[in-house]
């Protein structure tokens, strides 16, 4: 196959033993690059029941098939490692241009192995690759370390962990240039292997088998973003753009640790009717320049700068609009500067910011219902809008610091269970993940998509709420958000179609202006020189998913870890427009009937042997394969 090198650099930090390997033509095949080829190594390399922090877990970061094509908004790099805080398949996805680097250097993926001894960095300059002494780096958080790199090794593009990854926070990610591999611990995962930071420079030319077809593609999509209405709302407001809309006219905004879904105080508290976390009140304000994946035409990201104010001088890449609901709406605060402040934090220190949020939400509560006292949150009064105490309280998360740290440092679910109380019943978390921005009491199928997630409550690995919240999706129109009705077929069709996404790389903020069967399998074939129609590329995105089950299935997972909070499934929404609304115990085990049914899994949640071999996993299915 065209479009790869075929090589996989892996690296022992334990015997600092060096190697670049032939990847299997047929690997390449059936798995392209990304998410795929990814998955494939991750399961291939690690053995069942390992512990996540210890030297034989390892960390493998692919970029997608056409990431460094020049393909428009062809920009993220994935990386698998089994989570710490899952315990189970951990994905992470950036838009690094680390990943166009590694890809130039002359590799389609990167395994590292083993422990270190001492604080290590990576260095891979084409194919010299170094393992450095990173004492100067260790206890810098990721923007410092990352710039301390540059200034060395000259240009050069880098990845790196804070000191939250470096005390093995299971909430802590991968900072690569201000693009963040957040979620699953990855940065547990680095810390663990005494690893800061790696540092990659590539010159090869990407060996493509159509070059000129493929400058016709480049021209066709760039044809269709620019001007168009999505990159202008992008490029004006970012992710966020959607805020009031989520909260008046849907009523799916979780506030207060998802006590309110409506943010109506917010709304309410100026005369314009603004929110202040609406990023069509603060971005005209606050916005210095924009900030692209790699080749991004229509960027959402920006870096706000703040001038005045307690915070101020403060400069954030931010805020997305998960952050306005983590570490804005489930805290109760609608002061943008603070939300900024926060994010501030959570990217220095390396901690996914979803996690991290939500988290501190659940400790609100907790401290409002009595559940924790003063002397637990060391004198802080954690209550919900109060942004100085929200600050205070998440530099004690980020630096482990005092009791309140050391009890929020690893996630809601860790946290919930050291403080009990009846504290379980409002933390929200899946698998052990903290959930994003969407109240899935009144989005049905999001509710059934972030409990069967491989990685936890997710929204990026089905996509699901995009289709709930409007309606339709590509093949999928008429959807009800409020009904439980044929949810099964929906979770399973986004997944498939968003795994062949992060298999290439895509950006998923483009999959309402590239389709898999005409501009993608276009792209694919003058890259590659092998057509996939829609119907391969779909078995492709079902192959590599049912090989994550696999992976959960081989630790030990079952149907009882695809479930949903308790107050999803027992407390009705409490405002706005969707107020009534939650999924209840019985609803949701019959979606979940209908989801097992649609994927060819048992009613345990295990892939049928039949319909492993279907897929091309005749070894697993004879290993793991359910019989029926």
């Amino acid at each position: 196959m065209e479009g790869v090198f075929g090589r996989v650099l892996e690296i022992n930090l334990s015997s600092n033993e060096i190697q670049t390997k032939q990847i299997d033509e047929t690997i390449m095949n059936n798995y392209l690059g990304g998410l795929g080829l990814a998955t494939r190594l991750l399961f291939d390399n690690v053995k069942p029941q390992v512990d996540p922090l210890s030297e034989e877990n390892v960390l493998i970061i692919a970029p997608g098939l056409l990431v460094g094509s020049g393909l428009p908004t062809a920009s993220k790099t994935t990386l698998t490692f089994k989570s710490p805080l899952t315990n189970g398949f951990g994905r992470s996805v950036a838009g690094a241009y680390l990943g166009v680097e590694l890809k130039k250097a002359g590799y389609d993926a990167l395994i590292i192995k083993g422990k270190s001894a001492v604080p290590v960095y990576i260095f891979i300059d084409d194919d010299h690759v170094e393992i450095r002494d990173a004492s100067f780096l260790w206890g810098k958080d990721t923007l410092e370390a990352q710039a301390m790199l540059k200034k060395e090794l000259g240009n050069v593009r880098t990845g790196a962990i804070g000191y939250a990854g470096e005390k093995c926070s299971k909430i802590a990610g991968v900072d690569f240039e201000e693009r963040q591999a957040a979620r699953g611990g990855g940065g547990a995962v680095m810390g663990s292997k005494m690893l800061k930071a790696i540092a990659v420079r590539g010159s090869k030319k990407l060996p493509y088998d159509d070059p000129e077809t493929l400058k016709n593609s480049i021209r066709k999509w760039t044809k269709k973003i620019v001007g168009s209405p999505v990159a202008d709302l992008d490029m004006k407001y970012g992710s966020g753009e959607f805020y009031e809309w989520v909260n008046k006219i849907m009523g799916v905004f979780p506030v207060d640790n998802w006590q309110q879904s409506y943010f109506e105080e917010s709304f309410n508290a100026h005369p314009e009717d603004k929110s202040h976390l609406d990023p069509y009140y603060w971005s005209p304000l606050y916005t210095e320049k924009l900030h692209p994946c790699p080749n991004c035409n229509k960027p959402c990201g920006r870096y706000l700068s703040f001038t005045e104010g307690k915070y101020a001088p403060l400069k954030v890449e931010g805020v997305e609009y998960e952050l306005l609901y983590s570490l804005g709406g489930a805290l109760g605060i609608e002061d943008i500067e603070v939300t900024a402040k926060l994010n501030d934090i959570c990217d220095r220190a390396g901690l996914d910011a979803i996690s991290a949020g939500v988290t501190l939400a659940w400790a609100m509560e907790a401290y409002e219902k009595g559940l924790l006292t003063k002397e637990d949150t060391d004198g802080i009064d954690l209550t919900f809008g109060n942004g100085d105490a929200a600050v205070e309280a998440m530099q004690r998360l980020a630096n482990k610091e005092g009791n309140l740290g050391e009890l929020l440092f690893n996630g809601d679910k860790e946290a919930s269970r050291k403080l009990g109380k009846g504290s379980e019943k409002f933390a929200l978390e899946i698998k052990g993940m903290e959930p994003p921005a969407y109240d899935v009491r009144g989005l049905k199928g999001m509710a059934l998509a972030l409990a069967v997630s491989v990685r936890g409550a997710c929204h990026l690995t089905g996509g699901i709420y995009a289709a709930e919240l409007t309606s339709s999706f590509w093949e999928l129109t008429n959807i009800d958000r409020l009904s439980s009705e044929w949810k099964g077929y929906e979770v399973k069709t986004g997944e498939d179609f968003m795994t062949v996404y992060d298999t290439l790389g895509l950006c998923k903020f483009s999959r309402s202006l590239f389709w898999l069967e005409d501009d993608v399998s276009d792209a694919i074939e003058s890259i590659t020189g092998r057509h996939f129609n829609i119907e391969e590329l779909m078995a492709l995105g079902e192959r590599i998913y049912n090989l994550q089950r696999l992976f959960n299935v081989r630790e030990g997972f079952t149907r009882k870890d695809d479930y949903l909070p308790y107050r999803i499934t027992h407390e009705p929404i409490a405002n706005g427009v969707s107020k009534g609304s939650y999924v209840s115990e019985e609803e949701f085990q019959d979606m979940l009937d209908q989801y097992y049914m649609t994927r060819g899994w048992s009613k345990e949640g295990v892939p049928t042997k039949m319909h492993l071999k279907r897929l091309g996993l005749s070894n697993e299915a004879e290993d793991m394969g359910a019989p029926v």
